[in-house]
């Protein structure tokens, strides 16, 4: 079986020279032509030989009997078709005739499919503008970009945008070359079939690579993100998690836990866990609890505290600041205030108050935290909490 070698591309298949000096000077070092895909070809491994190649473009992606018969008869081989554009090959040896010796012609013969391609971009444009428009919003509907990104949600939409980015980079840059070429053929001067290649193919490779990198990149982010997503009950006992706990605030040996099973979890008291690229250590945590207390007349009364807690670390320091702003905004619902605050032991603090009501925004170092509590446990105690949490 013969072995087929893989090749990046030198430029777009409307540089029509370019690729046919490439598949001669490929076949020279015995590396013959097999078949092109949209970003590399393939060429079968031989003896060195010196080979001509000329590519017959069509308006249709088949090439009919009659044009391959025309090229065979005349001394050409037909090798191998990628939608339009049609490779046939022949020795020097044979000293084949050329098809086309009339630039003029070849112009007029573009000349539909050039219309064609001018409807395509603009179709992929107008697409590309919808797709790009709606990835904004997701940004930026809720004003918290950073946020977003944190927590994954938006990384894999933006991926998906420089994909279509660069198709229409590819889009613009084949209408631009068959432009480029039917002016060419149109002030008589015929198709290069020896052009240099060798820069064109250098940009190529850049691009490609680029392209492969953030292809595998889009794949496995996804995965990655679902592999490390989990939630189950908030384990009783006080986990290495940089969160303070229920218990720790409100100090009451008879203080029991909610219960609101699903699936076997206790939704009433749980550990979430996530992962993104920038923030591969994330967590949020719920807890709920009830007990009876004694007001001031020693009547007993039912006591429903709760704490919920978001930790995210970072692995840049200098999303901390945005991360902290995007939080509050988040959680202010366009109606609270938080107040910011000083505090030795954090580098961000800002509270929200409202009678048994707490809402925090906190960050020391590369990890920012967000904690809502709901109970009788003073706002300097839910402080000096976190900062030890946070110093941890």
């Amino acid at each position: 079986m013969t072995k087929l070698v893989r090749k990046i591309r030198p430029a777009d298949f409307w540089r029509i020279g370019e690729h046919e000096s490439w598949f001669s000077d490929m076949a020279k070092e015995g590396l013959h032509f097999h078949s092109m895909g949209k970003y590399f070809a393939r060429f079968k491994k031989g003896e060195p030989q010196e080979m001509e190649y000329r590519i017959e473009v069509t308006s249709t992606t088949a090439i009919s009997d009659d044009q391959i018969s025309m090229y065979e008869e005349n001394g050409w081989d037909y090798v191998s078709s990628f939608d339009q554009f049609h490779v046939f090959a022949s020795p020097k040896s044979r000293h084949a005739v050329e098809i086309h010796t009339d630039p003029a012609e070849q112009f007029f013969t573009l000349q539909t499919l050039n219309k064609k391609l001018i409807s395509n971009s603009i179709i992929v444009l107008l697409l590309s503008l919808l797709i790009i428009g709606m990835n904004v919003a997701l940004w930026f509907l809720d004003n918290t970009p950073v946020l977003q990104l944190v927590k994954g949600h938006v990384l894999e939409q933006t991926i998906l945008s420089f994909f279509i980015l660069y198709s229409v980079y590819l889009t613009i840059k084949g209408m631009l070359s068959i432009l480029a070429l039917r002016k060419q053929l149109k002030n008589g001067i015929p198709i290069n079939h020896h052009a240099p290649w060798k820069k064109s193919l250098q940009r190529s490779a850049i691009l490609n690579i680029v392209f492969i990198m953030i292809a595998f990149g889009s794949a496995y982010l996804p995965f990655k993100q679902l592999f490390e997503m989990d939630t189950i009950t908030l384990p009783v006992e006080v986990t290495n998690h940089k969160v303070v706990r229920l218990a720790e605030l409100e100090q009451l040996p008879d203080l029991k836990r909610e219960e609101y099973y699903i699936d076997g979890i206790n939704w009433a008291n749980r550990l979430s866990t996530n992962w993104s690229i920038v923030a591969p250590i994330q967590y949020e945590i719920d807890e709920s609890g009830e007990t009876y207390i004694s007001t001031a007349s020693n009547e007993k009364i039912k006591y429903n505290p709760s704490l919920s807690s978001e930790v995210y670390e970072l692995r840049m320091t200098s999303l901390v600041e945005p991360l902290v702003q995007d939080l509050i905004t988040w959680y202010s619902y366009h109606t609270k205030t938080f107040n910011k605050k000083q505090n030795a032991s954090l580098d961000y603090l800002y509270i929200y108050e409202e009678e048994m009501y707490r809402n925090v925004v906190a960050a020391k170092g590369n990890v920012v935290t967000f904690v809502s509590y709901s109970g009788n446990a003073t706002t300097n105690v839910l402080i000096e909490k976190i900062a030890e949490k946070l110093n941890e």
